[in-house]
């Protein structure tokens, strides 16, 4: 017999699994689908007995298809808007344990919360309770529609703080303890969170990977996209109009309608996401609180490896045109990537601005505003580079580390043999040390002097580690 715990909703069952309690699948929310689809998150339908917790639960409709390396199963099913818990062995109410909440990546069209990649094991192992979830992806939880309200997915966010606010104190978790956390588009949603009102008081700290931007696209800009997911359907772009359409049916259209609404030149296309609706997410951007901690950081070559299909194709001219469409001079910036790089080939410079201006960049203007504001923020870089040549330190390498799980399933295909446990330890350390106390270990960073964290071989601190990158992108006075 597993470990019983009392929910709101009923009492589940989890298993013992390396010195943690293991509690998958178990509803946040109740199936967003039928009457419910494309409508704010209701709460999830209670049950009678024990409900067994002993296997992932459904995933968002999505591609079958991984749109990251991070192995990330697709699991059909109704009941998608579900959470596992992973609390250490013997925990349970009153013990106040730190609980770290994340938020899994996918371009926001993709991912769960299945991922081998994302066990909490080690966390517990070092008495912090963690929490993963999924959420509405694509169009079901971003698509504005009349009649429907917009940023579906975040509510989704919203309602699982929400729900771990209500019972994670059983897990033995603290609800005031909570760190939300997420890499790629789940730092983006971290720093989604950290804008809203809606979410002031639900958690203590957010760690932002690979994903630091706030949303700026207006809801009503967006109507473009509703207009070319009804194109592509051949229904109207209206809440009965898609809601006509069978939810595997509209997965099949939202990639090519986002291409065609953002074009197929664009760099990192993430057609879907967050938007400013003035309810939801106010215009106001970032809502310093001085009670909330941040830390934010990338990898050293985040998307370098994906332009490798340019290789060949990209001479001085398309480089320049290239950089000159991400809103700089191009001419300037390829000279100024030269000097840098003198031996990088063109695409791996294209490659090398977008990681720029898409990921580093993004992380130090949001610790940078966060401190300027009057809060306490960290700044890390990811620098060491996986042992098959191919990858460098490619977008999502740093997961396993952050979660001491390089023995996961996928996770040497990307690493390669031998990636340093010493290294693991240091950024599992690190965020341990921050979820548990407010503090990595480093300096927190200051506008005067931009202390942050280089994790690599050898791991230390390092004086404004993305100066190149702010003053070559960021239009800032910070």
């Amino acid at each position: 017999m597993g470990p019983v715990v009392q929910t709101t909703s009923g009492a589940v069952r989890g298993s013992s699994e390396r010195g943690a309690h293991v509690f998958l699948n178990i509803p946040y929310a109740a199936p967003p689908f039928g009457a419910r689809r494309f409508q704010a998150p209701a709460p999830p339908n209670s049950w009678e007995g024990i409900r067994d917790a002993l296997a992932y639960g459904a995933t968002a409709p999505q591609p079958h298809r991984q749109f990251t390396l991070v192995p990330e199963p697709v699991t059909p099913g109704d009941d998608c808007l579900n959470l596992n818990v992973f609390t250490p062995s013997g925990s349970g109410p009153g013990d106040a344990l730190p609980v770290l909440f994340w938020i899994h990546g996918g371009g926001f069209t993709a991912g769960c919360n299945a991922s081998t990649w994302y066990r909490g094991e080690p966390f517990a192992a070092h008495g912090v309770v963690t929490v993963s979830i999924n959420y509405r992806l694509g169009a079901e939880g971003f698509l504005v529609l009349d009649g429907a309200p917009s940023n579906r997915a975040v509510l989704d966010w919203v309602a699982a703080l929400t729900w771990v606010r209500e019972n994670i104190a059983a897990f033995g978790g603290d609800p005031t303890k909570v760190t939300i956390a997420g890499q790629s588009a789940g730092g983006v949603a971290c720093s989604t969170l950290l804008c809203m009102p809606a979410a002031k008081g639900l958690f203590r700290a957010a760690i932002c990977m690979s994903g630091s931007r706030v949303p700026t696209d207006a809801a009503a800009d967006t109507i473009g996209l509703t207009r070319a997911v009804a194109d592509e359907l051949g229904v109207d772009p209206t809440l009965r109009g898609l809601a006509s359409v069978d939810p595997e049916q509209l997965v099949d259209v939202q990639d090519a309608a986002a291409t065609r609404v953002a074009g197929a030149g664009e760099p990192v296309r993430i057609g879907f996401g967050p938007v400013v609706d003035d309810d939801v997410i106010p215009k106001a951007g970032l809502l310093v609180d001085p009670d909330v901690k941040v830390m934010a950081g990338a990898t050293a070559e985040e998307f370098n490896a994906a332009m490798r299909g340019l290789a060949g194709k990209m001479d001085d001219e398309r480089l320049v045109r290239r950089l000159g469409r991400m809103g700089v001079d191009g001419e300037a910036t390829a000279a100024a990537y030269r000097a840098v790089l003198p031996d990088a080939e063109n695409w791996w410079l294209y490659g090398q601005a977008v990681t720029d201006s898409r990921f580093k960049s993004p992380s130090d203007r949001l610790v940078g505003a966060w401190a300027k504001g009057g809060g306490d923020a960290w700044l890390y870089a990811f620098e060491w580079r996986s042992l098959l040549p191919q990858f460098g330190s490619v977008h999502c390498l740093d997961i396993p580390f952050a979660f001491d799980n390089l023995a996961a399933a996928g996770a040497r295909e990307v690493t390669g043999e031998g990636a340093p446990q010493e290294l693991a330890d240091a950024m599992h350390g690190a965020f341990v040390g921050f979820i548990a106390d407010g503090d990595p270990g480093w300096p927190a960073y200051d506008v005067s002097r931009r202390a942050g964290k280089v994790f690599d071989a050898t791991s230390k601190v390092v004086e404004d580690p993305y100066r190149f990158e702010r003053e070559t992108w960021t239009r800032s006075s910070l």
